[in-house]
């Protein structure tokens, strides 16, 4: 039976590593796949990781009925044996939707990767859809510090040098340490605390 699993974490989880690797572990194995991003840092139609890997991806745009691409594909080229979706929390809740109908009905292997909540730590639409449909939600293993060495769960966002709880939910970061806006993972006593490593090192 085909499964949809979700593997989640916060940034710096090795997400888009793992994805990349569960990839190339099936295509090495002779299987047959389709590796899917949405708003990837690197650009559109990319999965990046931050070790430096990439590889082409398909842009899941808003709207877009991924089970019809996907039965579609299936129709033209032949069965799936699995599918790769990166950033998956991004995602709309019917787009997840259309993953758990890909696996009950078209029986293709759903493999999604994602951060579970945002900068307020409120779940994104698409975490929160797959936390309800998935068969198994597997938090990611390698673990994320915080500044002050403690694992971190929280992704905190930093605009001009300062933690902020309010704005948009979706807003592009830079990876540049002088860049408007940037994210950072902390634990969730400093996240409470709205005390980024940029606060730390002014307090200390």
């Amino acid at each position: 039976m085909a499964q949809l699993i979700y593997y989640c974490g916060t940034m710096d989880s090795g997400k888009s590593t793992l994805a990349l690797q569960t990839a190339h572990n099936y295509e090495s194995r002779g299987r047959h796949g389709l590796v899917f991003t949405n708003q990837d840092r690197a650009g559109s139609g990319i999965i990046s990781s931050r070790l430096g890997l990439q590889s082409p991806a398909i842009e899941v745009s808003s709207g877009m009925d991924i089970f019809a691409f996907v039965e579609s594909h299936q129709e033209a080229k032949g069965k799936l044996d699995y599918l790769i979706f990166d950033e998956a929390q991004f995602y709309e809740s019917e787009q997840i939707d259309q993953l758990a109908r890909i696996v009950d009905i078209l029986q293709v292997d759903v493999f999604a990767f994602g951060i579970l909540s945002d900068f307020r730590t409120s779940l994104f639409p698409g975490s929160m859809r797959l936390v309800e449909l998935a068969d198994r939600v597997n938090p990611l293993q390698v673990e994320a510090l915080c500044w002050c060495g403690v694992r971190a769960t929280h992704n905190a966002r930093i605009v001009g040098g300062r933690m902020t709880r309010e704005g948009d939910q979706l807003l592009p970061g830079d990876t540049a340490p002088d860049a408007q806006v940037l994210y950072e993972v902390l634990c969730r006593k400093h996240h409470m605390a709205n005390m980024s490593s940029k606060d730390h090192l002014k307090n200390g």
